[in-house]
């Protein structure tokens, strides 16, 4: 009875852990393409994840160290808008990661610098395709420059990493991922991996957006790690022949040569997302033998032209490049451009918006230049609710960092910003004798300070000091005008002193008048004014403050400095 009872247990204990054994291969095989949360140091941040299309809180290997991997441009043509779109909102993001929470970013850059428009367009200008690809590349980099846009630790050419690219690839195929051709092609095998290709991208059917390739491959999904070499094309050595490195595989052999087998961020255009970064994740994986080499990817949305639904790009013919656009606006106001829309969302570009971005940049100058002079004496205020300043101070540091805090929500940050700049300018109302009234000018202080402050962690300058002429930046333009508008205020304060009166005539006087500057001196006030009126367009804008003026240089496009004037 014993063995007959123990024996059915024994048989029930077996078929139970054999049932639960295959249940959890099962779910082990579902949850496999789910995204595993990371060990390591929170941040206080989240952050909206491609791979979990949710926000998720940042937590990074080490703390206060954040890896940050990045796809550069494939450098064969000048770099448009678009580009830059996505390289400044990320640039924003990377500078309130290091400047708002603390946080060491370590970013690198590839730089593509073979490919088939590399080659064709050498081809096309009979020019050797490394000669086109460092024009581009040093093109891109003033570019980036002149965007104000920081440059990552190490900019990495993928000409210079070839080696390293061919040892990946042999490793991919030694772990059994990867396959040869007769024509010398090594391509990426997806079955191999199973459900685990398509952690960006639902990939339902096994040819769903699959890459050329012909009956070569043995899938659909199948995509090329190293290309046989055709004629006429630059090529380099290899186990499987001359040939060249796919698009995908320098990402990955690149970025795992510096980061390893763990990346905390990887960011790049959502039109990026699949086939690139699905690709990269799959041969990553592979080669490190992990289940999740990314833990974020972070993706910004298209930039569009007003009333096209179509990114902007160079294959469309509907681009504008960023030396183009810089001759009609400045670099303050893209950004300010991108700080206006969260990064993830897409973002039309038209002449209403970028109105918008430079009415809010105008906004920030002309407080910040009036907050100035009342801090100076030079503008004299009704008295000030300084509590309530201190007040709405306090609330807009923890709403902005709040909204950064919250998927870096640069539109949100923005809101807190100019309702401070609302309340403060209520607050600035001048009047014409300020005797008796006591001043704050302490609470100003400390708003232009977290204000100015906090636009330059995002990269705007408000002084405009780093686009400002060479003789600007000497100091000779500004000691100029400040002599000018000096001499016209002498001239104006002599304008309007009012007539001689006598000691009998005032008493005489039944009621208070109004005393008005004498007639003669109309003329000059009427140049004073033609004055300020015409050094507008120039860019130098007087503002009368009762017996004083203040001046600023200011930055604004051709096309509105009649509108304005």
């Amino acid at each position: 009875i014993f063995w007959s009872i123990n024996g059915c247990a024994v048989a029930y204990f077996y078929e139970l852990c054999r049932t639960r054994k295959a249940t959890s291969r099962t779910v082990c095989s579902e949850t496999r393409k789910r995204w595993i949360k990371p060990a390591g140091f929170d941040t206080g941040i989240k952050t909206f994840n491609s791979l979990t299309k949710q926000k998720e809180p940042l937590l990074l290997a080490r703390e206060g160290i954040a890896t940050w991997y990045s796809c550069g441009p494939t450098v064969y043509d000048d770099s448009h808008l678009g580009h830059a779109c996505s390289y400044v909102r990320f640039d924003i993001l990377q500078r309130i990661l290091t400047r708002l929470f603390g946080i060491n970013v370590t970013h690198v850059m590839v730089i593509t610098d073979i490919d088939d428009k590399i080659i064709k367009r050498g081809l096309e200008e009979n020019i050797s395709p490394f000669v086109i690809a460092r024009m581009y590349e040093e093109e891109f980099k003033k570019d980036m420059l002149a965007l104000k846009v920081l440059p990552p630790f190490a900019y990495m050419r993928v000409t210079e990493n070839i080696p390293g690219i061919v040892a990946f690839i042999e490793r991919i195929i030694r772990n059994g991922h990867a396959y040869t051709t007769g024509q010398g092609d090594v391509y990426f095998d997806t079955q191999s991996i199973g459900s685990r290709y398509g952690k960006l991208v639902n990939l339902s059917g096994a040819g769903e957006l699959g890459e050329p390739g012909g009956g070569a491959k043995k899938d659909l999904r199948d995509f090329v790690l190293w290309k046989a070499s055709k004629p006429l094309e630059p090529y380099w050595e290899s186990p499987w022949g001359r040939g060249r490195p796919g698009w995908h595989i320098e990402c990955s052999t690149i970025a795992s040569s510096v980061f390893g087998s763990q990346l905390d961020i990887h960011s790049g255009g959502i039109d990026l997302a699949f086939p690139h970064h699905e690709n990269e994740i799959a041969q990553c994986e592979a080669y490190h033998k992990c289940d999740q080499w990314g833990n974020y990817f972070l993706h910004s949305g298209h930039l569009h032209l007003k009333g096209s639904t179509e990114k902007m790009s160079k294959s469309l013919r509907n681009y504008i490049t960023i030396k183009d656009f810089l001759k009609s606006y400045t670099a303050n106001e893209f950004r300010l451009f991108c700080l206006l829309t969260k990064y993830r969302s897409a973002i039309d570009y038209s002449a209403a918006s970028m109105n918008e971005a430079q009415s809010t940049l105008a906004s920030l100058s002309a407080f910040m230049h009036s907050t100035q002079a009342y801090i100076q004496g030079h503008l004299q205020c009704q008295p000030v609710q300084e509590a309530f300043l201190w007040e709405r101070l306090a609330a807009t540091r923890t709403n902005v960092r709040a909204g950064l805090a919250d998927d870096f929500d640069t539109p949100k940050a923005m809101d807190a910003i100019m309702s401070l700049v609302h309340h403060s300018n209520c607050q600035l109302q001048p009047v014409s004798k300020a005797d008796g009234i006591s001043r704050s000018p302490a609470v100003f202080g400390a708003v232009l300070s977290y204000i100015s402050n906090f636009m330059d962690v995002l990269g705007v300058d408000l002084l405009d000091r780093k686009e400002s002429h060479a003789a600007d930046s000497s100091g000779v333009l500004h000691n100029v005008v400040e002599q000018l508008v000096r001499f016209r205020s002498e001239v104006r304060n002599f304008t309007l002193s009012v007539e001689d009166r006598s000691p009998q005539d005032l008493q005489a006087s039944a009621s208070p008048q109004r005393q008005k500057p004498r007639p003669d001196r109309a003329p000059l006030l009427q140049a004073c004014d033609a004055l300020r009126k015409d050094l507008m367009p120039l860019g130098v804008q007087i503002r009368d403050r009762g017996t004083t003026s203040t001046w600023e240089i200011t930055q604004q496009p051709r096309d509105n400095r009649d509108k304005d004037s």
